[in-house]
């Protein structure tokens, strides 16, 4: 199978579309099959052994926000793909996947973003209305849409997108374990973190507006807690402003086994957010073996069995979210019995799995396009 995949966001930009597109590159290679990517400037010339083709882009709160080019349409004409993957497409998922319709290719655009949600968040007005429009827009034009959550779907079919199907996210079963939290680095990082036996609550992600990580501020004068913080981004001295005086430690962008190491020496995972349409951090942090607390919005409410691996507080909710952390913060059975829950819900999650159900989407919209095809080329005498 050779695979086109246009992504919005991709190396050395870390994200959940990046990890996300980077797992299937892998299982691609592992499997044999051919594939190319098409992604904003900046990424590597390649990846897994695949090309990597960029096109300029324009910054936007630290990240390259791909612009569609005609190169694209020459790309993928070479390339010959059988199917298009497009990531979380916006501008150049567009571009990719109306290049594809136009030379016959069918195309999969993983819904991923929740582009409506930052117009709603920022109070635009008319321009939520204008979002939900573009996203349909562009999704219309996709042989199928793939969706991470319950949510997703609901919106998507609300709006009337057609086409539609449920796929999850991967997690690394095996970076992400209970056992790491008996290592060494995660001792010492341990004595950083609670050098007086507190209990950390963790985050992993961006700093970013729609992350809300400023919504710690609930847990201040919560006893016994120290916070960890890891991620950058844009809304840094806003979360350290809004967090001044609380026991927070910042330890920045990490990836690999320091990443690893940090959700190990967590005790509780809270996400604040109420913007996720996924929430691949919930699924690492479950993985790793810890309870997570996170709001009864999007995403979370198909990865968090509430009151059995984590805690679901009502959006927007600080005293509830509150509520919810201090009662893991006072129950370390509780903690250990939620974190074993976690890490049974994901058990069935690995990205080879993963990827063998879309590989099976791709599949499928590719027979699609063969039987439409084949069709046209009988004769009306013959069809009748």
């Amino acid at each position: 199978m050779r695979v086109a995949v246009v992504s919005e966001s991709f190396l050395p930009t870390i994200s959940g579309v990046t990890t996300s597109v980077c797992k299937v590159l892998d299982e691609l290679r592992r499997q044999g099959h051919e594939a190319m990517v098409i992604a904003p400037f900046g990424a590597p010339p390649s990846y897994a052994g695949f090309p990597v083709h960029t096109v300029p882009a324009l910054s936007y709160r630290q990240f390259p926000v791909g612009l569609p080019n005609p190169r694209v349409l020459g790309l993928l004409a070479d390339f010959a793909p059988d199917v298009l993957h497009a990531a979380s497409p916006f501008l150049l998922g567009a571009q990719g996947i109306a290049a594809a319709r136009r030379l016959g290719v069918p195309s999969v655009a993983v819904f991923q973003t929740d582009v409506a949600g930052y117009a709603s968040r920022n109070h635009l007005g008319q321009a939520t209305g204008l979002a939900w429009r573009f996203v349909k827009w562009v999704h219309d034009g996709a042989d199928l849409t793939l969706v991470p959550s319950t949510a997703s779907m609901s919106d998507l079919r609300r709006i009337g997108v057609q086409r539609l199907d449920r796929w999850t996210r991967g997690v690394d079963l095996e970076s992400y374990h209970p056992n790491t939290r008996h290592g060494p680095e995660v001792a010492a990082l341990r004595r950083r973190l609670a050098p007086n036996g507190e209990v950390v609550i963790g985050y992993v992600g961006r700093i970013a507006p729609e992350k809300q990580v400023e919504r710690f501020r609930a847990l201040s004068g919560l006893r016994g807690i120290s916070i960890a913080l890891v991620g950058d981004g844009p809304s840094t001295p806003l979360v350290a402003k809004a967090l001044a005086g609380m026991p927070v430690t910042w330890l920045g962008r990490l990836a690999g086994a320091e990443l690893a190491a940090a959700y190990a020496s967590f005790d509780v995972f809270l996400h604040a957010g109420t913007e996720e349409t996924f929430g691949q951090t919930l699924q690492e942090a479950h993985a790793a073996g810890l309870p997570v607390v996170a709001p009864r919005a999007g995403g979370p409410i198909d990865l968090i069995e509430h009151g059995t691996d984590g805690f679901l507080f009502t959006p927007d909710d600080d005293r509830d979210l509150r509520r919810h952390v201090a009662a893991l913060v006072t129950d370390a059975p509780l903690r250990h019995r939620m974190g074993e829950a976690g890490r049974r819900a994901v058990l069935g999650r690995s990205w080879e799995t993963v990827c063998a159900t879309l590989f099976g989407f791709y599949t499928q919209v590719i027979d699609e396009s063969l039987a439409v095809r084949a069709e046209t080329l009988v004769p009306a005498a013959q069809r009748r």
